[in-house]
Parts: structure tokens; C-alpha cells; sequence
């Protein structure tokens, strides 16, 4: 990282660890903010709290509020990437990478062997990030997304064995 970097605090590494119910308003605002369809106060807390899921939430040091987080639902030995997002101005900082380094190890902890998620197949950089980490293309669900403007996207379903 070069020295413009590093003075202005793009060095600034985020602390990642597990969401708690007083993280619902900044991961509905930051689920919001990332996808057209975003989630309720309520609805977060409901996920965080909920002993099937599992969550871990970024902060940047010297910030109040979270600036990414990941939630995932587990049934059996099986996981589900729900969502994960990062705040506009946080990102290209290695944050959804090192929170989804975190989220696998937590899973693994919890016996998970086998993690899936979805993803609109235009990410591209999603699409990177999940392939660095294994992720393997098993399916595709055309129309699945529908955004904001009325149009679809398709959906890739991917899959990373323990």
C-alpha cells in the first residue's frame, strides 16, 4: 500500500467480530445501502439473534458503525451465505474478504462442510472474491434477482466444501 494510503487511513485495518443484536440498525442500513431490496431493523435483529445463523460484523478503528457485515444461516452441516455487504466508503480495503476469512473459520468451528451462496452473475467483483476462496459454480437461476427498475438478473449458486 503506498504512502498516500497510508497517511489518509486506507492501512486502516477493520476489527472483525460476531454481529450482536445492537448491530441491527447498521446492518439494515448497510443492507439497505448495498441491495434494492434491503432488510428491516427487525429483520436483522431477528437474524442476528437467531441460534441458526451466524454473523460477524467490520468496524473500521476510530468509527462508531459497522462498515460491513455477513450473515449466514446453518442447517445441519450445510451453510448459507444470506448476505454480505460493505459500506461504500470502506470498500476495495480487503473487508469482505477478511470478514468472509472469518465466517468460513467461524463455520468450520460449527461443523459446517459445505457453504453455499447466490450471487447476481454481473458481480464481477464478488464473483472474484468468492473464487479466491474456493467457491465453485454449481447451478444458475436465470431471473432470479429483480431490481430496482423493474428488470431480473440472473443468479450463479455457488458452493465451497470444508
Amino acid at each position: 500500500m503506498g504512502l498516500f494510503a497510508r497517511l489518509f487511513g486506507r492501512s486502516k485495518r477493520p476489527v472483525i467480530a460476531r454481529l450482536k443484536p445492537s448491530d441491527a440498525d447498521d446492518v439494515a442500513f448497510l443492507h439497505g445501502d448495498n441491495f434494492d431490496r434491503g432488510w428491516s431493523v427487525p429483520e436483522c435483529e431477528n437474524l442476528i439473534t437467531d441460534a441458526t445463523c451466524y454473523g460477524v460484523g467490520a468496524q473500521l478503528p476510530g468509527e462508531k458503525t459497522l462498515c460491513g457485515f455477513l450473515l449466514c444461516r446453518i442447517a445441519a452441516d450445510e451453510a448459507e451465505i444470506l448476505s454480505i455487504a460493505v459500506a461504500r466508503h470502506a470498500r476495495e480495503r480487503g473487508i469482505a474478504k477478511a470478514m468472509l476469512a472469518r465466517g468460513i473459520a467461524g463455520l468450520g468451528v460449527e461443523r459446517v462442510r459445505s457453504l453455499f451462496l447466490e450471487v447476481e452473475a454481473e458481480n464481477i467483483p464478488a464473483l472474484k472474491l468468492y473464487r479466491h476462496f474456493g467457491f465453485e459454480e454449481v447451478g444458475r437461476r436465470p431471473a432470479y434477482y429483480r431490481k430496482a427498475d423493474g428488470s431480473t438478473a440472473e443468479a450463479i449458486v455457488m458452493r465451497r466444501n470444508f
